[in-house]
């Protein structure tokens, strides 16, 4: 990717971002604004809604009581107690009582119940009224369902009781809560009011109404209505309409033993939202667009200036990471930052070439001090027995011939011991020095693990050692690769030997073969204590050795190997866990030159 492609796309993804966020930031505002306002507006209607309410039951409580005290009522309450028993003459008297004071529902009802006119429903004459003896205790109005001829309306009413000489009359008094009762509510723009009669057992889309009378798309609200039916408290929910959605809130009516009698359905439009949030969406496309076209020529510009000195510099990096320490970027005509890091890279240079002279100078020291430390170390352990030896010799000289020549004896085979092992050391290190160059030829991994296998067979089944048990699960489709065979038998056996001496107790010992990533995978696993990490982290290091008795090239010899093959070894191990080295070389054809 080039850089005025990835300008490009930085400046393009930074204005994509921020016009996003902006427009997200700016429509959740609106959308909480909205919220907000319409939660403001749902509760100005909702009070406005029952000021209205409370103001039209003082009314009707206020009006039933000077109906109740008037002179014709009263008048009207003493001869229908006088005549018991004929009553049919003030059939027609609540219609002209209701007409008088504008009312919908006006009942005169004698004391013990029975309807003695009404102005709403006349043939109810000589019912039992089913509510009004019940509630000559209530002294403002309520709500309760009134039956009608044609259906059960929802009224609010007020009931009052009228003493006269030989009995008493109820007086029941009030107006319907219908689409007029609607209508005299002052709404704000967007919102709506509706109104649900629960007068019936079961939910009926009839007893919806509004201000202009029947729903017409009542279906949708019907959940809602149901939820608050059945709570009996507030509940809230969004419908989608075809012209955009609908918050609406739903707040019970109770009568007066606390049944819910009715809903009311206050509706906020979501359309004025909905319409803002599709500007601001449109202004963000329109901005973005805007943007990625002020991000293309910005980084076209900009790759122009910096593109090429940029290149130059990659360029120089490159041939300093292959090792060509001599390069200089003086030529590169640039200005500004891109002229300070030309700078700075050609003192990176000269400051890495110095220092990587005195870093091999420092290592050439430290190697030699090593290796001169690690010499004395293994030659002092041999000479030792060699110089007691021979100070017994010395004393021996004054022995009879016998004890000499058996002092003698003995010395000889010490000192001849101690010369071997000194010889065991000194072929060492010698054959570390001298690793010669990988002689490639095609050979087949699995037999190099067998034959390696077959060298310590020997060696775990002997009688006088702890058990190891081996294992061998080698992959037969690896197939033929490029190496020197006589190496890489001596780097498994390393790493053979290595495992057997980590289990001096016993274990199980795994040897493993496969094939993956285009390369060929050698595992050698013990059960033995396993390293630390300090102890991983040196483990290939020469003359490095966990043991007591090693010379801590063994697993030096093996990443030399697997190095001059062009792989890479490394150790998995958790402490009391055993330990898992991994041998990978590239399975594709090798070079004599790698």
């Amino acid at each position: 990717m080039t850089l005025r492609t990835r300008l490009f796309a930085l400046v393009s993804a930074a204005v994509a971002v921020t016009v996003i966020l902006v427009t997200w930031a700016v429509s959740s505002s609106a959308r909480r604004a909205f919220a907000a306002l319409d939660a403001q507006r749902t509760a100005a209607l909702v009070a406005q809604f029952r000021r209205e309410f409370t103001s039209q039951a003082e009314q009707i409580a206020a009006r039933v009581e000077r109906l109740a005290a008037s002179d014709a009522v009263l008048r009207t309450a003493s001869d229908i107690a006088r005549s018991r028993a004929d009553r049919a003459a003030y059939v027609d008297e609540a219609s002209s009582l209701a007409a008088s004071q504008g009312w919908d529902v006006l009942d005169l009802v004698a004391e013990d119940g029975t309807i003695v006119s009404s102005a709403q429903w006349p043939a109810r004459f000589g019912y039992r009224h089913p509510w009004a003896t019940a509630s000559t205790a209530e002294r403002g109005a309520f709500l309760q369902a009134i039956e009608l001829p044609h259906e059960t309306a929802l009224g609010l009413v007020a009931v009052r009781k009228v003493a006269a000489r030989d009995g008493a009359v109820l007086v029941s008094g009030g107006r319907r809560l219908d689409q007029t009762f609607l209508q005299s509510l002052v709404l704000p723009a967007g919102m709506r009011a509706l109104l649900y009669r629960n007068v019936e057992p079961e939910l009926s889309r009839q007893q919806l109404i509004d201000a202009s009378g029947q729903v017409a798309q009542a279906a949708q609200l019907e959940p809602l209505i149901a939820r608050v039916r059945q709570s009996g408290r507030e509940a809230a929910e969004t419908i989608e309409w075809p012209d955009g959605p609908e918050r609406v809130d739903g707040i019970p009516l109770a009568g007066r033993d606390g049944a819910v009698l009715g809903v009311l359905l206050v509706g906020s439009s979501g359309r004025e939202l909905a319409a803002l949030v599709s500007r601001i969406r449109w202004s963000g496309v329109a901005f973005g667009a805007l943007g990625l076209t002020f991000g293309f020529i910005l980084s076209y510009v900009v790759a122009a200036r910096v593109t090429r000195p940029v290149e130059q510099l990659a360029e120089a990096s490159r041939s300093v990471a292959r090792g060509d320490w001599d390069v200089k970027v003086d030529d590169i005509h640039a200005s500004g930052e891109i002229e300070e890091l030309a700078r700075a890279f050609d003192t990176m240079t000269r400051q890495l070439v110095e220092e990587r002279e005195r870093l091999i100078q420092t290592e050439r020291v430290a190697a030699w001090r090593e290796l001169a430390r690690r010499l004395a170390r293994e030659l002092k352990n041999p000479l030792f027995p060699l110089r007691v030896t021979l100070d017994n010799l010395r004393r021996a000289k004054a022995l009879p011939g016998a004890e000499f020549d058996e002092v003698f004896d003995e010395s000889l085979t010490t000192m001849t011991s101690g010369l071997a092992n000194l010889n065991t050391v000194i072929g060492r290190f010698s054959d570390f020095a001298r690793m010669p160059p990988p002689e490639f030829a095609s050979i087949s991994v699995n037999d190099i693990v067998r034959q390696s296998v077959q060298l310590f067979r020997a060696q775990l089944d002997a009688p006088d050692r702890p058990p190891i048990a081996l294992s061998v699960d080698l992959d037969e489709s690896l197939g033929m690769i490029r190496a020197d065979a006589e190496q890489l038998a001596r780097a498994v056996q390393n790493l053979l030997l290595n495992a057997i001496d980590a289990m001096p107790s016993g274990g199980e010992l795994a040897i493993r073969t496969r094939r993956a990533n285009g390369a060929v995978h050698i595992e050698v696993s013990d059960t033995g204590e396993g390293l630390t990490d300090e102890e991983r982290q040196r483990l290939f290091t020469p003359y490095y050795t966990t043991k007591q008795h090693g010379t801590g090239l063994g697993l030096a010899i093996v990443q030399s190997v697997v190095a001059d093959h062009a792989g890479k070894v490394w150790v998995d191990s958790v402490r009391g866990r055993g330990a898992t080295f991994h041998v990978e070389i590239p399975a594709a054809p090798a070079t004599e030159g790698n």
